[in-house]
């Protein structure tokens, strides 16, 4: 596979690559909620906030990891799982529902990929995220022919 990424593939702020491949395994990057370069949504997510005011932004990030790692497919190959995902939620002190917010990434991945986008995940509380964004994923695939 060639180094070009295809044009729906999230494009790299930085010196790294939006998702590498090792065999049949694919890793990405971490993705914050950018549509077309420009991030969408700033954090940091208030204690008191509704979970639901930052469904889109983890939906986001989360589609973002997917066409990531879709990007690493050869021709025929599907993604087969999703054994780990990764949601950083860069909160406020005392925030707590870091889960419910990784909810919104497990949600969409299982509705892209089935149980096949079910698998292990951590939900993890962050002072700050690059550019200020509230939420950045990180996922591991499985390519499968």
């Amino acid at each position: 596979m060639s180094g070009t990424l295809p044009s729906n593939s999230p494009v790299p702020q930085g010196r790294y690559v939006s998702a590498s491949r090792v065999g049949d395994l694919i890793y990405t990057s971490g993705m914050t909620p950018r549509q077309d370069g420009a991030l969408m949504f700033t954090g940091p997510v208030g204690a008191g906030d509704p979970v639901e005011n930052w469904r889109e932004a983890v939906v986001l990030a989360a589609r973002n990891a997917l066409a990531a790692a879709r990007s690493r497919l050869a021709e025929g190959e599907r993604i087969a799982a999703v054994p780990s995902l990764t949601v950083f939620i860069a909160a406020e002190a005392g925030f707590v529902l870091h889960s419910r917010l990784a909810d919104f990434a497990s949600d969409f991945l299982h509705e892209e990929l089935g149980e096949a986008g079910i698998g292990s995940r951590a939900a993890v509380g962050v002072a700050t995220l690059p550019g200020n964004a509230p939420i950045e994923i990180q996922l591991i695939a499985a390519a499968y022919r």
